[in-house]
Formats: structure tokens, C-alpha cells, sequence
């Protein structure tokens, strides 16, 4: 019976192998993301404590970071499930959309996928969330804006993951969701 339970290692050895040769461009950049991540931690690591301070705080500030605005009259209105789920819709999408980007790229790593930093705040309705899916496309900020079909409502945005100190501003009068 244990017999049955082992892999047939000759038979996914070829395969495995042709696999690990191939490397796509979408790789090449993860693992210059991922030495950049290596490289930088290693030199912020000085025991010179003002360096530590100073490391610290521009890390918190360049912290990669997605924006995720919800519509408050519908979060009133409709269950608060839904709501939600409007949200992870706009998150996905924005994530997949920019799947290649350097920042994203980092945002999704291994190493970084149980510290993922998300800012989820909050516009008055309709038109709010419109005027500031304009902003964000006139400063050329990646974002998805999602809009529910069949009724052709737009719910929520979320931004590309970016460093916070390169969108911030565009959010700084937001109010969080509650």
C-alpha cells in the first residue's frame, strides 16, 4: 500500500526539468525585484542606530501599498458582504491587470504575501469615486475601477500596489472606512 503512495519520480523528472530551464521575462524581473529586496535589507543593516532610524522611517514611508475606495452610500445600503466583495473584486483586478509590474511584482512575492499592506477608505457616492477615478488617470495612477454589471454601477477602486509616498497624496482626504 506504501507502495502506491510514492511518486513515480522518473516519470516527473523530464518535466520538471524542461520546466526549471525555461525562464519567462515575468521571472527575470522577480528575481531582480527579489535580490533589490536582499541588497537593500542588507545594507540598511548597520549597527549605527541614527542609520536605523533613518532606515526606518523611509521604509515606512516607501512601503508598497494598494488603495482601496469603497462608495459610504452603498456600504449604508447594500449588505456589508457585497460590499466587500465590490472591493476584492477591484483589488484582483488591479493586481492582475499590472501582473508584471515591478512594484506589484514585489507586493505578491513569497516574502511578502503575509505582510501585504492595504489602505481601505471611503468617498461620499457616485460622484466622488468618479471624480477621483479622473485624478488618479490624469496623474497617469494605475487603477481599476470597478464597476458592477448588469447595472453598470461603479462600486469601488483600487489602485496597482505603488509606494505609498508616490500616491499618498491623492488620498490624503479621504477618510478611512469604518
Amino acid at each position: 500500500m506504501a507502495s502506491m503512495l510514492m511518486p513515480r519520480c522518473p516519470l516527473l523528472k523530464p518535466h520538471l526539468e524542461s520546466r526549471a530551464a525555461r525562464i519567462t521575462p515575468r521571472a527575470t524581473i522577480f528575481l531582480r525585484t527579489a535580490a533589490r529586496m536582499e541588497s537593500s535589507s542588507a545594507a540598511n543593516a548597520t549597527p549605527d542606530s541614527a542609520n536605523l532610524a533613518q532606515g526606518t522611517e523611509s521604509s515606512a514611508a516607501d512601503t508598497v501599498v494598494q488603495y482601496v475606495v469603497l462608495r459610504r452610500d452603498l456600504i449604508d445600503t447594500w449588505p456589508l458582504g457585497s460590499v466587500v466583495t465590490q472591493g476584492c473584486h477591484a483589488s484582483v483586478a488591479a493586481i492582475w491587470l499590472h501582473k508584471d509590474d515591478p512594484d506589484t511584482l514585489l507586493y505578491c512575492s513569497p516574502p511578502n504575501l503575509d505582510s501585504m499592506h492595504k489602505v481601505t477608505l471611503e468617498v461620499k457616492g457616485e460622484a466622488q469615486i468618479l471624480n477621483l477615478a479622473d485624478k488618479l488617470k490624469a496623474s497617469s495612477i494605475a487603477h481599476k475601477l470597478w464597476i458592477e454589471q448588469p447595472e453598470n454601477i461603479p462600486t469601488c477602486l483600487a489602485t496597482k500596489p505603488y509606494p505609498k509616498s508616490s500616491v499618498s497624496s491623492f488620498f490624503k482626504k479621504l477618510k478611512l472606512c469604518k
